[in-house]
């Protein structure tokens, strides 16, 4: 136990025992206090009995949920042979840290909300900007040569990410730090430089996405935002161990695509929520959301958080509203269609790291049996538009 702790020093550190995860010392005085757990002793060759306290494995969710509501980091260590078959101690490792940016347990995410957690790289006073959704499986990169502190803040706020990571230099902008903090209420870590490294990050980028150079990658000429994709997944690869390959395809993006708004406008305009409750029910969005699946809540929402600015895309948007609206009876057979369908993004990911549950795995077959009709349905029209959210 001591030797994981050690290398976990700041992580709530769910050591596996049996039928329970255990915590010891500071760890169980700590989730004693906050879960409001019994706190219990075991022997351990020490002069006192080492504080401790337990969840059972199969119920563990909502606590560790409540700890990552909370603002804390599990480490969930597992027993890696049968207890049965090891000779001595049973061999145990950390298969994943829980954060509040890599979270993809259905249980703890708002079905209609992406959970991002952003990479921010400073160098002299530009800026590469990743933001990934690990729930879904997006990944989204910027740049931005010598912005506005105010441009960074809206770029950061138009996402809300959950969690932050970002190099040493950004620690020198302390108002923005103070932002993130006091307005945006996220975690936030510094990573080593390391993970930012020039061409361990671009390595890195190549590999995980499977190219030989950033040109295939349209990335050529944004080392500031390969620098931000390689601490993104630097950070990934060291909490979560396996399934980060569900990150892969990027999305390369200007500022310039979409309007800008600052925080202040976007709580103003009660676009997703309303300035008083910070509930969605009286917001544009609880007034237009008449979507049938999670993965149509989501893309809504990005829709009214990044309005369009280039008349040939919105204009491509329109045409197949248009179109879906002039056709009622093509309207109707796909909002029939997309009333069976699940979560085919995050049920993906759980697949992906290898956690699915039974039922998990019986909404993605019950969907796929869905998914030809809804081709069928969608074969007759003329928006690419529409073709394209299918694919």
């Amino acid at each position: 136990y001591m030797q994981v702790k050690e290398q976990h020093k700041d992580h709530i550190l769910f050591f596996r025992l049996g039928d329970f995860y255990e915590m010891f010392f500071d760890d169980a005085l700590l989730v004693s206090k906050e879960l409001e757990l019994t706190l219990t002793g075991r022997d351990c060759g020490l002069p006192e009995r080492a504080p401790m306290c337990g969840v059972p494995y199969h119920s563990c969710d909502a606590y560790i949920a409540r700890l990552i509501k909370k603002g804390y980091k599990v480490a969930i260590c597992e027993q890696m042979e049968d207890p049965k078959s090891a000779k001595g101690l049973v061999k145990r490792d950390v298969i994943r840290v829980i954060t509040p940016g890599t979270l993809i347990e259905t249980n703890m995410l708002e079905e209609g909300v992406n959970n991002f957690i952003a990479s921010i790289y400073l160098e002299g006073e530009s800026y590469g900007v990743a933001v990934a959704d690990i729930s879904t499986g997006e990944i989204h990169l910027t740049q931005f040569e010598d912005p506005q502190d105010e441009t960074i803040k809206n770029e950061i706020s138009r996402f809300a990410p959950s969690e932050i990571v970002f190099n040493t230099a950004f620690l020198s902008k302390n108002h923005i730090a103070s932002f993130i903090k006091e307005r945006l209420s996220c975690c936030a870590e510094c990573l080593d430089d390391s993970a930012y490294a020039v061409e361990e990050a671009k390595a890195r980028v190549l590999s995980h996405f499977g190219e030989e150079t950033l040109q295939n990658l349209s990335l050529e000429e944004k080392p500031l935002a390969v620098c931000a994709a390689g601490g993104l997944l630097s950070y990934l690869y060291d909490t979560q161990k396996t399934g980060v390959e569900r990150l892969s395809t990027i999305d390369l993006y200007s500022e310039t695509q979409y309007m800008r708004l600052d925080i202040t406008a976007r709580r103003n305009l009660e676009l997703t929520e309303t300035m008083r409750s910070k509930e969605k029910r009286g917001s544009l969005l609880w007034v237009i959301d008449k979507t049938k699946t999670a993965m149509g809540k989501r893309l809504l929402r990005q829709y009214l958080e990044q309005p369009l600015v280039n008349p040939a895309h919105i204009d491509k948007r329109l045409n197949a509203v248009e179109e879906l609206f002039e056709n009622p009876i093509l309207r109707d057979d796909v909002i029939d269609q997309l009333s069976g369908i699940y979560d085919l993004e995050r049920l993906m990911t759980k697949i992906v790291f290898g956690n699915a549950t039974p039922r998990e795995l019986k909404s993605l077959e019950m969907t796929t049996r869905r998914l030809p009709a809804l081709k069928e349905c969608l074969c007759g029209v003329n928006s690419r538009y529409l073709q394209e959210i299918y694919r």
